[in-house]
């Protein structure tokens, strides 16, 4: 049997291959896990189609393929056979490599594969440790390389005990410290003692974030704004609504409250809740509004949508950036909570930014990069006093929304931030 790369939905017309999770040669059962593809947001799982034997690998990790390649071959048990044993390969089981075709980014097949085709010369294959995001948290905590840990959990994943068990045992020379497996030091020739080179393989979804950013720096003009909003009213609403999004066992940040006040803009402003279709020549304004939220990863900037915002509380908008806060950094958000959003906010605020300029999102009009609230001189009444500042980083498509509309989209927002009651008086 030759397994193709199925149509993975939401319009997918090719996925990359960034792990497999057998061997050749391994007994698989049904539905067992053989291999993890990138699509452009999205890291899926792939699940056997049968029980059976894997004959073949025929795509090496790192390969972009399209819909409808072959990825494997497999044997499948006869019927009446005993059921398939356990597979021998694990999650961090490196292929087998095959001397079967290897289908290359343009689909067309490459002859021979051999070892040196599964990564660049000189480079290993990306490994990523096995640990859940708890365990990958401490090890951030603890600047614990993951990849030199060695895990007793399950198919090798790491405990937090092994963290433990790391931390306490001798550390190793320096001539003896082993180079780990998701990297290649490469000497430079003539520069003697002088730092070496370190590459590592554009992979998985940090080489899809670098192609959305060159698509849309490429295709679309893309002009900033930046401006400072006084938000003593809203620090006071939080601070009054904290209490009871407690008792609902939820910690209540700003960003819901600039949300709602973002879609509240966006509705008196549909042109900035739109896009280009570059196809037909054609503005599209789109009369939903779903927001997309860009959260940080292990692997890189992953973009959750808040689905129908408009038609969502504060709290519930509190609750769905916690569930997909929570499913972003764990890898477990399906495509629904990373397709289709139609305006994008940027809280970079979170880790101590200011302003910035902000990439939009391939699709959309505009993004909203959120600083970080400080106190900051402020005239009130012909007085300097210290109040609560937020700074705001506007990235507009040039094309579509010209600085004047760019201006009063602001403005449109700013007025609710500033007088937040505004929030409860527009809400349906």
């Amino acid at each position: 049997m030759e397994f193709r790369l199925p149509d993975l939905g939401e319009g997918t017309t090719e996925a990359e291959l960034v792990r497999w999770l057998v061997r050749v040669g391994d007994s698989v059962k049904l539905d067992q896990a053989l291999a993890e593809v990138q699509t452009d947001k999205v890291l899926v799982e792939l699940p056997s189609p049968a029980a059976g034997t894997i004959r073949a690998l025929r795509v090496s990790e790192g390969t972009v393929a399209p819909v409808g390649a072959v990825l494997f071959e497999l044997e499948e048990t006869a019927v009446g056979a005993p059921a398939s044993a356990p597979a021998t390969g694990t999650r961090d089981s490196a292929p087998t490599p095959t001397t079967a075709s290897a289908v290359g980014s343009n689909g067309a097949a490459a002859p021979g594969l051999t070892p040196d085709d599964w990564a660049p010369v000189g480079v290993a294959p990306v490994r990523k440790a096995l640990a859940t995001p708890v365990v990958r948290r401490l090890a951030r905590e603890q600047n614990i390389d993951l990849t030199t840990v060695k895990g007793t959990g399950p198919a090798g994943r790491i405990m937090a005990l092994d963290l433990q068990a790391f931390l306490s045992s001798p550390a190793p020379s320096p001539a003896a410290a082993p180079v780990g497996p998701s990297r290649a030091v490469i000497e430079v020739p003539g520069e003697g003692d002088e730092a070496p080179e370190e590459r590592v393989p554009l992979r998985g979804l940090r080489r899809r974030i670098a192609e959305n950013m060159v698509l849309s720096t490429t295709s679309m003009p893309q002009v900033s704004s930046m401006i400072e909003v006084e938000v003593s009213g809203l620090v006071a609403l939080r601070k009054s609504a904290a209490p009871a999004a407690q008792e609902r066992g939820m910690k209540l940040s700003y960003l819901p409250f600039i949300i709602k006040a973002v879609v509240m803009a966006l509705k008196e402003f549909p042109y900035v809740n739109a896009a280009i279709d570059n196809a037909t020549h054609e503005i599209v304004l789109k009369r939903h509004y779903h927001i997309g939220m860009a959260a940080a990863t292990e692997d890189g900037l992953l973009v959750p949508v808040i689905r129908d915002a408009d038609r969502l509380t504060v709290l519930e908008i509190a609750a769905e950036i916690a569930r997909l806060t929570e499913g972003a950094r764990a890898r477990t958000l399906g495509m629904r909570d990373l397709r289709g959003s139609t305006f994008t906010v940027s809280n970079f605020g979170s880790v101590g930014g200011y302003f910035a300029t902000p990439i939009i999102n391939p699709g959309e009009a505009a993004i909203l990069g959120l600083g970080r609230i400080v106190d900051r001189p402020w005239v009130v009444d012909g007085r300097v006093e210290p109040r609560p500042i937020l700074p705001l980083s506007f990235t507009a498509d040039h094309r579509l929304i010209d600085g004047e509309l760019a201006m009063r989209f602001l403005n449109a927002l700013i007025a609710r931030l500033e007088q937040p009651g505004r929030l409860l008086l527009e809400m349906r």
